[in-house]
């Protein structure tokens, strides 16, 4: 049975997380896998949970943290190199930024086999200024020389990987979408809907619309209060907007929202008479998509947002800025409405026109389901990676062959 070292940023609520446990979980019995993690930051929510409910068990790394640091990143260097010499993998799969360069390093240094990469996202643009997103561009390329293959979760971040930034060259890629269990999402709509609303205080007239994620400077919230204060300025609708997630721009957005005349409550209040409500983190995702009327997404960078999947598979219209790999997972004009990331004004009446109109917010949200259930299952997925597993350890027996 081949072995699979996997090495994860950190257990933290969002897409890598899923896709890493899913494939850790579900590549077994065919391969062994052991799922190493970094050390969340504190305003991170640990989906520790989830690895609980799939039953995995996994190895912390606690120096593998998020920002750079050369005494912890050395310490969890070697550490990553004792356990690949205990492990023995014959596959090193590393998921993000940090554990992608620790972990391949590791893995050649090593000798491992086959070293594959996962860009979930990545941070090329709209995290850093142009010195240091010089550095990240060409530290990626040193490290793509190390691996065997690289997985893009999505067709459009191939081609910005290859073309733009030219980490590596178009064969050294493999596209692997996310693949997600999203049966939760279709099952029991109208009683998830009915207890999320209740709990807020919704009418059957009111509209909900969110936004779900981490609050980060790259998911742009700022563009959702704005289209938000917009909407309830212009509408004669009842809306209730709900922003679903925490971190470290908490503060400035409650802020912004106040800046723009937007009353909100907070998941600490019992009341929500306002039109705009803080939840924080909220670990039933599909209760919350069944009480919404609409999505958004206002990120300056993406990869593929599993907020967005998720979304489609509760059968709800979308309005999104028009980034990364999210054209790859909606229909524009048929399951979203999508807006250029510095194009505001669009995105706002993308907004208004969905609250004020039903006929359209049916017309993107039905057979939403169709449209991911079969693309985005993490069946797919995990045949996916093990037909790229059993691609590569094929490749290096028939290479030691020939130099024997």
């Amino acid at each position: 049975m081949p072995k699979v070292l996997r090495i994860l940023n950190r257990l933290i609520v969002g897409g890598p997380v899923l896709n890493a446990t899913y494939l850790t979980k579900y590549l077994s019995p065919e391969f062994e896998t052991l799922l190493v993690v970094g050390e969340k930051e504190s305003h991170e929510k640990s989906a520790d949970y989830l690895a609980g409910q799939l039953g995995i068990d996994y190895i912390t790394i606690p120096q593998m943290g998020r920002s750079i640091n050369p005494v912890n990143d050395f310490q969890a260097f070697k550490e990553l190199k004792r356990i690949i010499k205990e492990f023995k993998p014959d596959v090193v799969h590393t998921h993000a930024a940090k554990p992608g360069a620790l972990g391949r390093l590791a893995a050649s240094v090593c000798g491992v086999p086959a070293i594959v990469h996962t860009y979930h996202g990545h941070v090329f643009h709209s995290y850093f200024n142009s010195v240091k997103s010089s550095f990240y561009i060409n530290a990626e390329r040193f490290l793509a020389r190390r691996s065997s293959a690289i997985v893009a979760i999505s067709e459009a971040q191939r081609k910005e990987l290859t073309e733009e930034f030219r980490i590596a060259p178009p064969e050294k890629f493999r596209v692997i979408q996310l693949g997600l269990d999203l049966d939760k999402f279709c099952e029991d709509q109208p009683f998830k809907r009915k207890k999320f609303r209740e709990e807020f205080g919704l009418q059957d007239d009111e509209i909900a619309v969110g936004i779900i994620g981490r609050l980060v400077p790259v998911k742009n919230h700022e563009l959702f209060l704005t289209a938000v204060a917009y909407v309830v300025k212009n509408t004669t609708k009842k809306i209730k907007a709900f922003v679903v997630g925490d971190g470290e721009t908490r503060a400035d957005l409650e802020n912004k929202a106040r800046a723009l005349g937007l009353s909100f409550t907070t998941h600490r209040d019992t009341a929500h008479l306002h039109p705009l409500i803080f939840t924080s983190w909220r670990s039933d995702v599909d209760f919350v998509n069944a009480g919404l009327d609409i999505v958004t997404l206002t990120s300056l960078n993406e990869g593929t947002p599993v907020s967005l999947i998720e979304a489609q598979a509760a059968n709800k219209p979308i309005v999104s800025t028009r980034v990364g790999g999210i054209a790859d997972i909606v229909s524009e004009g048929e399951t979203a409405l999508l807006a250029d990331v510095s194009d505001s004004e669009t995105f706002c009446s993308h907004l208004l026109n969905l609250v004020n109109n039903e006929a359209i917010r049916q017309k993107l949200g039905n057979n939403n389901a169709n449209y991911v259930l079969k693309r985005f299952s993490y069946q797919r997925l995990v045949k996916d990676t093990s037909d790229l597993y059993y691609e590569l350890l094929h490749k290096k027996v028939t290479a030691n062959a020939v130099l024997r």
